[in-house]
């Protein structure tokens, strides 16, 4: 009897392993069965509020504040002259007269220049002199007053 059941039981072994292993396998992106339950471009479709608030407070805050600072203009972007023509194209001039008050001077980032870790700590001093914390509206005071991390 034990023999027997020995006998059954790797038999059913052999076969579930034989079954499993002469399947061919199929990468996930050609998994029509995966791909119907979850679509790969599913993250692309919709941001969501996190990404917008952080992208909405890059494009109105910190980009106008630190592109207004002196120094940032000087070392990591570059003037541009825009000039409006008659059928409202745009006309860039890299070479610029500070004297030329004809069009719109602009200060856009240089394309050709890999991003440090240095441009960013600038970055960030400027954004923090042009915006100081204010000490009354911060979570530092909120924190400290809680009583197992504060005073």
């Amino acid at each position: 009897m034990k023999q027997r059941l020995m006998i059954i039981n790797t038999l059913a072994v052999l076969l579930l392993f034989s079954g499993c292993g002469s399947s061919k396998t199929v990468a996930p992106s050609q998994n029509s069965a995966l791909n119907s339950i979850s679509k790969s471009n599913a993250s692309k479709e919709k941001d969501g509020w996190m990404q917008k608030s952080l992208d909405g407070w890059l494009k109105n805050d910190w980009e106008p504040t630190v592109t207004q600072d002196k120094e940032i203009q000087k070392k990591y972007m570059e003037k541009k002259n825009i000039e409006s023509q008659k059928n409202d194209i745009l006309v860039e001039n890299k070479e610029i007269n500070d004297s030329n008050k004809e069009g719109k001077i602009e200060y856009v980032e240089k394309n050709d220049k890999p991003f440090t870790l240095q441009e960013y700590v600038d970055k960030a001093e400027a954004y923090m002199k042009a915006k100081p914390d204010n000490y009354e509206h911060s979570n530092v005071k909120k924190l400290e007053s809680l009583p197992a991390i504060g005073k």
